[in-house]
């Protein structure tokens, strides 16, 4: 339901922008480029979406209900269900994440992040659920591991461990959520709790940690708390209908290969529901999932849990630690990031490394979605992202 009455309604998308939107669109599909993709603007009840190319190289079109492995944009959703779960008084953001998650307990932490595993210190104060939420626990992606010369012994452990937290998805590999959050407890922090900033193993622990709090799986925790409530009957941690899944490619120097094919890693449920990048979705279901920021959080959250996950939550010490080497610009809030500065300033919203982005403007009303089946080739976004985003910004009137 609209919170804003017929007066203040904003004005529409202008049609002159809309076709520009979808001329963008077209002109980064291709066999050659990106297969297909689904393109979506909103802004209030106006919804404009562009279906274009196929699903595979020379296979079916896609189509608006097309199915597509998110990735870490998996992540703003294992937030949100936190977020539900603190609104129900079953967990608070500052109790520490021991009393679920004791293979937590009594951190150590690496004196040097590249150091050997036993050269370590306690932590300073145990982990708490904000820090997970802020991704400061201690333990995640920093750009500095990919320019080392050789794995640092803690990422070769992880590795070892199937962990599938530092590197891309790999829900095939990674072992059940009890084994998972025990193999992680064997390692040491690479950070002290609330340090600084660390890419994406946060949401894994959180997806482990909602289980536990809610006695759920943690499927079943985002069926009830979050997907129910909002609609969302098509995301899931795997595609029960393969025909509508996007084939998942790689670019290389002789073209686009096959990362992933429909009846690959995402084709039956996995051990592991990894709240970091495990789900797959589709524009429709990321839509609804954006009109709940829209909606003050109804019906899945309070209007102080949106507050929360839509306000910068780091300290300029805590950015200094490389954040802007992953966020480029942007801040972070709870599980998602914000922009902070700028025309766009207020906005939020993540991206996934397997071809996806999903931004949220509440001050315009503006919603835009990109699915794509194109892995990302560096950690910034590619220029269909950026471009079908300054294309909706410039379609309003």
């Amino acid at each position: 339901m609209n919170l804003q009455s017929e007066e203040n309604m904003p004005d529409p998308l202008s049609p002159e922008g809309l076709e520009r939107f979808g001329e963008v669109a077209a002109r980064h599909v291709g066999p050659e480029k990106i297969p297909g993709l689904v393109a979506l603007v909103s802004r209030e009840d106006q919804v404009h979406v562009e279906t274009l190319g196929s699903l595979s190289v020379g296979g079916p079109p896609v189509r608006r209900d097309s199915l597509f492995r998110i990735a870490s944009t998996s992540e703003p959703v294992t937030g949100a269900a936190i977020m539900a779960l603190a609104d129900e008084g079953v967990v608070r953001l500052d109790d520490p994440v021991e009393r679920w998650l004791p293979e937590l307990a009594d951190r150590r932490v690496l004196r040097r992040m590249d150091g050997p595993l036993d050269d370590t210190v306690p932590a300073a104060r145990p982990v708490t659920i904000r820090d997970l939420l802020t991704f400061t626990f201690g333990f995640g992606m920093v750009v500095e591991m990919f320019m080392a010369p050789r794995p640092w012994p803690v990422v070769q452990a992880a590795t070892d461990l199937h962990l599938g937290t530092l590197g891309p998805p790999n829900p095939e590999g990674q072992p059940d959520p009890d084994t998972w959050i025990s193999e992680l407890g064997s390692l040491p922090l690479m950070a002290q709790p609330g340090q600084r900033w660390m890419y994406n193993t946060g949401a894994s622990v959180l997806g482990v940690l909602a289980g536990r709090a809610a006695g759920l799986p943690f499927a079943d925790v985002l069926r009830s708390r979050i997907f129910e409530p909002l609609g969302m009957g098509e995301t899931a941690f795997w595609a029960s209908d393969v025909s509508r899944l996007a084939t998942a490619y790689v670019p290389t120097t002789d073209g686009l290969q096959v990362w992933d094919p429909p009846a690959g890693q995402w084709s039956h449920p996995p051990a592991f529901a990894d709240g970091a990048a495990g789900l797959v979705s589709t524009a429709e279901d990321l839509l609804a999932f954006a009109r709940m920021f829209l909606t003050a959080g109804g019906p899945a959250l309070s209007k102080e849990a949106v507050a929360q996950m839509t306000r910068d939550q780091l300290t300029p010490v805590q950015r200094a630690g490389g954040a802007d080497a992953f966020l480029h610009g942007r801040s972070w809030s709870l599980c998602q990031s914000v922009i902070t500065q700028g025309p766009r300033a207020g906005a939020f919203g993540w991206d996934g490394g397997l071809g996806t982005s999903w931004l949220v403007d509440p001050a315009r009303a503006l919603v835009v979605i990109v699915l794509t089946q194109r892995l990302w080739e560096t950690p910034q976004a590619p220029a269909v992202h950026n471009e079908l985003q300054g294309a909706a910004y410039a379609a309003l009137t």
